[in-house]
């Protein structure tokens, strides 16, 4: 689907104005969308029961570690922009990336932008390790053990510190770029615009 959109008449040379040709195409799948909005739910609320409503916070880490084993999988069988082909390729290009949004240039990507896919791998790590060590600690074995729940601590303190990055940086990506992301993770669709 394209769509015209025009630009004013002139541009300050004088030069007539191009026309911005937008495509939308849809990026993010309805699984890999019901994935995402369910694990910020969970996140959310074992964040906020610990200690007081402790089934209600187990229930989420295991609901955790379902949908992280399920993102993996979708990782490798998901659809075009689900799938960890182009992980590696763009995780080496974050650091440069970075360095250029310094000054504000952002490039143009359909699915995650570098810094976008660091964050997915911080995210799911950090997440993996809390909701591991959170199970471990309700066994037999590594209940009460120190490091257990101290990891299980500082990897849920670095996994919310994380979420909170990872919302600021949707918001200020869509100001530079002119783009609602958070809508797109709903609708699954994204505005490319070309000209």
């Amino acid at each position: 689907m394209e769509e015209a959109v025009p630009e004013p008449r002139g541009t300050p040379s004088g030069r007539p104005a191009q026309k911005t040709v937008a495509r939308i195409v849809q990026v993010w799948d309805l699984p890999l969308r019901l994935w995402h909005w369910s694990l910020a739910f969970c996140v959310l609320v074992a964040w906020f029961t610990p200690t007081v409503y402790d089934r209600v916070h187990r229930i989420a880490g295991y609901t955790v570690i379902g949908l992280l084993v399920f993102r993996v999988i979708w990782g490798f069988w998901g659809s075009r922009y689900s799938r960890f082909r182009m992980l590696w390729v763009r995780l080496r290009a974050a650091p440069h990336y970075l360095w250029n949004l310094r000054r504000g240039i952002t490039g143009r990507y359909i699915g995650l932008n570098p810094a976008g896919t660091a964050m997915l791998v911080a995210l799911l790590v950090s997440l993996a390790i809390s909701a591991v060590t959170g199970a471990m600690q309700v066994t037999v074995t590594f209940f009460g053990v120190w490091w257990v729940e101290d990891t299980h601590t500082y990897s849920s303190d670095a996994a919310i510190i994380l979420v909170v990055l990872h919302v600021v940086g949707a918001i200020a990506m869509g100001i530079l770029q002119r783009e609602n992301l958070v809508r797109a993770m709903f609708t699954g669709r994204k505005h490319i615009r070309n000209r």
